[in-house]
């Protein structure tokens, strides 16, 4: 069994950088003019709050597919004038072949001001992560200039942003998605409970 979830995990490791080479090939060919290669996606819920929740997460990633849904949504009803939110990218690219991709697409998409909007429509249709699937989710996200948004992505422009989430992630000891920190202190649990108890102390010692 070992054996047989070593290959199937090196066969995924060698599709992933065949995928991410012929990107790179592409990219080449494509003009960067009117393109921004800073992350330009803003936070939710109080972005003006002291206390800050980051999400590291991989947009192809089954956990943070539901951790979108049975915690992060009901901690921003719960706490959305509380807490600045923010999300962060930690694509897992040897597992993951099309997380990258689409990390750096919700980087194109935030420069028009639909962050959150592609991430909700990339959680609820994780299974549709190709580039024609990308480009149809940045429409029906209402993004206004399609051409833009695909120039973009073509260009892998956001790729120097993402990478810079990622090793941020790595310095703060993340090896997993979705990991959570309220402020600077990681949560060991990835449940609704264990970060509420985290925001409520820290709202406590506001208070005092």
């Amino acid at each position: 069994e070992n054996r047989e979830f070593l290959c199937m995990l090196f066969s995924a490791m060698k599709k992933a950088s065949l995928f991410l080479a012929t990107l790179l090939l592409l990219a080449a060919c494509v003009s960067k003019e009117g393109l921004s290669a800073e992350s330009s996606k803003t936070p939710t819920g109080n972005p003006n709050s002291s206390i800050v929740v980051i999400e590291y997460g991989d947009l192809q990633c089954p956990a943070c597919k539901g951790a979108h849904t049975t915690i992060v949504k009901p901690l921003l009803e719960k706490y959305g004038n509380v807490i600045r939110y923010e999300f962060h990218h930690f694509p897992l690219r040897q597992i993951h072949a099309f997380a990258q991709e689409a990390a750096e697409a919700a980087e194109c998409a935030a420069d028009q001001g639909k962050f959150w909007e592609f991430l909700d429509d990339n959680y609820e249709n994780q299974e549709k992560l190709s580039r024609k699937d990308i480009l149809e989710r940045a429409e029906t996200v209402g993004v206004a200039d399609i051409d833009l948004f695909e120039r973009c992505v073509k260009s892998r422009i956001k790729r120097d942003a993402v990478q810079k989430e990622y090793e941020e992630g790595l310095e703060r000891g993340v090896n997993s998605t979705p990991t959570f920190f309220v402020n600077d202190t990681k949560v060991e649990r990835n449940t609704i409970d264990a970060i509420s108890a985290a925001i409520d102390e820290r709202v406590s010692v506001q208070k005092l």
